[in-house]
């Protein structure tokens, strides 16, 4: 049976750009890498952390108090983190429910101890230029 767990909100497919484009590699590079990041907060148990560390909106969408709470009840089930890799990627200005912007929906392929998943992360470049995630979806 699977089982979805949704944290902040329902990412649908969307179309990728241009992908020889240095600009869009650049871009998919620097998201990829602010992904990371912010999963390993996750990993490592620091979810105010990551809660200060995500985007505008995302922070608007999840009270700080909540999402500890949210993270704990998805997680913890799963148990540590053995393995995660890059399996997809997707840079669009657009995105169902969100405004326009410039995103990439990262989907990463991770063991856990308990169960694989598959993690879909998407970040966006906010007003001072930096890469910071505005949705979390675990499957």
């Amino acid at each position: 049976m699977t089982r979805y767990m949704t944290i902040v909100g329902a990412l649908l497919a969307v179309s990728a750009g241009d992908a020889g484009s240095p600009t869009l590699e650049a871009a998919e590079t620097a998201a990829i890498e602010s992904a990371q990041s912010w999963l390993k907060m996750i990993d490592a148990g620091n979810y105010a952390e990551s809660w200060n560390e995500a985007a505008e909106g995302f922070r608007a969408a999840v009270k700080k108090e909540q999402w500890p709470q949210m993270l704990t009840s998805v997680r913890k089930p799963l148990g540590k983190v053995s393995s995660r890799k890059v399996i997809a990627k997707n840079y669009t200005e657009s995105l169902p429910n969100a405004p326009k912007g410039k995103y990439v929906v990262i989907q990463f392929e991770t063991a856990f101890e308990n169960k694989k998943a598959v993690e879909t992360v998407t970040p966006t470049l906010e007003k001072d230029g930096k890469w910071r995630v505005s949705g979390y979806y675990i499957k």
